[in-house]
């Protein structure tokens, strides 16, 4: 019962300053402001003129396609590249992987804007402009994007007989697996384009394990590290710095030789 007493009275004082509030607020006429800034700050939608409206950046260098069957079409057998990628021909099997061949008609070749030609370069590392045809798909950050460099003759003149040279080539299985970005083959392996791309002789993680030349200088890509039953690593740069490490491979393969002599 003392509780409830105790209860009671704290209400009774709750509610008496509740009205000594409303009837200070009354006597100073506040009530009647914030009854008119509200009625102020309701108005509709409509007469809103001011409303900053969203616009999606367009990256990409060809136009924007859409599946054959909502124009009423039937798909072809060959899919929607059916006239313009040849892959499966023996002249591709021996091309590097970073000069797939493409078979398109002259009428059909599509061609870059101005526009897209100078935002191609705004970005040397992966590249800042997406191309579902010219692109070539990074192994690691898998972005189907054009090279940023200046004097690439694929990327920049669509030469589909030129390498791209802001992309990497395995020299032992010029296979999409050894396809890397600038910034992927410095963040994540810690070498230089302009080193790769003298040599010649460049191999890749997965040719480097299977050759044993190295172990544990495993591929650090998170679809090859799922493979192998490993976390993928995410952003792992930062800690590789801070813990004195050139790359986030070299934090790997000292991690993995660490743990082979437990």
């Amino acid at each position: 019962m003392g509780k409830l007493r105790t209860k009671s009275e704290y209400e009774e004082i709750r509610n008496a300053r509740l009205l000594e509030n409303q009837e200070r607020l009354a006597s100073l006429g506040l009530q009647k402001t914030i009854s008119e800034l509200r009625s102020i700050t309701a108005s509709p939608k409509s007469d809103r003129t001011h409303v900053r409206k969203y616009k999606k950046v367009d990256n990409g260098s060809t136009p924007l396609r859409r599946s054959p069957r909502l124009i009423g079409k039937s798909p072809s057998s060959k899919g929607d590249f059916g006239n313009f990628l040849g892959c499966d021909s023996e002249d591709d099997k021996k091309r590097p992987a970073n000069a797939p061949l493409l078979s398109i008609k002259r009428e059909l070749r599509p061609k870059l804007s101005p526009d897209a030609l100078a935002r191609r370069c705004t970005s040397k590392g992966r590249g800042s402009l997406y191309d579902p045809i010219y692109g070539i798909c990074c192994h690691f950050c898998r972005q189907k994007k054009l090279c940023g460099e200046e004097d690439c003759k694929r990327c920049g003149n669509l030469d589909m007989d030129q390498p791209c040279i802001g992309k990497t080539d395995c020299s032992v299985c010029h296979s999409s697996n050894g396809v890397l970005c600038r910034a992927c083959l410095k963040v994540r392996y810690g070498e230089e384009m302009e080193e790769v791309n003298a040599s010649k002789q460049w191999i890749c993680p997965h040719c480097m394990e299977d050759k044993g030349i190295n172990p544990y200088w495993i591929c650090n890509s998170s679809l090859c590290l799922k493979k192998r039953k490993m976390v993928p690593t995410g952003v792992a740069i930062f800690r590789a710095k801070e813990m004195g490490y050139k790359s986030v491979a070299h934090l790997l393969m000292d991690e993995l030789q660490r743990a082979d002599k437990r």
